[in-house]
């Protein structure tokens, strides 16, 4: 066997290695990797059942209600809205301080057959201005928010289902 050969040989060994490394790691890392969602996106396209994921939006006005469950554990019902769909939430646990309706909210579960979403986690936003990228992002898409035009809008002024999004600027 030449050197030549023999070189070709151990490069291609280290790169089967390596790509067969990498291979692992990235199927040991799929069941960590949590993707975010907006009720429009989980509308059009349905993730696989039992994937976990965060859903992003606000909080329906109106929507929210608190209960005990059989355990004695809070549980709380909740609708999250991006204006365009909304997706009923279900979070057995103490809610954030700051969780309020018509404040931002992202929340980790799954989505059960039901179509009812099944929070392990809720998170609400920590001040007046701050906003999640996330949900930033979801409002934009929804054509609801332009950044050019100045701040997020009060969820008040399009958190509706039958207010369509104003193009023309009036």
């Amino acid at each position: 066997m030449t050197r030549k050969r023999r070189r070709l040989n151990v490069l291609l060994l280290c790169g089967l290695g390596l790509g067969s490394a990498t291979a692992l790691t990235l199927t040991a890392f799929q069941d960590n990797l949590v993707f975010f969602r907006s009720p429009s996106d989980i509308a059009r396209e349905a993730p696989p059942a039992n994937r976990a994921f965060r859903l992003g939006g606000l909080v329906e006005n109106g929507s929210l209600e608190r209960e005990s469950g059989t355990d004695g554990r809070p549980v709380a019902r909740f609708r999250v809205t991006d204006g365009a769909s909304t997706l009923p939430v279900t979070y057995a646990g103490i809610l954030p301080d700051l969780f309020r309706e018509g404040q931002g909210v992202v929340a980790l579960g799954t989505l059960a057959p039901d179509g009812t979403f099944r929070a392990s986690e809720v998170l609400a936003r920590h001040d007046e201005t701050y906003m999640p990228p996330e949900v930033a992002d979801a409002l934009k898409r929804a054509g609801h928010w332009n950044p050019a035009e100045g701040g997020a809008p009060p969820a008040a002024s399009w958190n509706r289902l039958d207010a369509a999004p104003k193009k023309d600027g009036g």
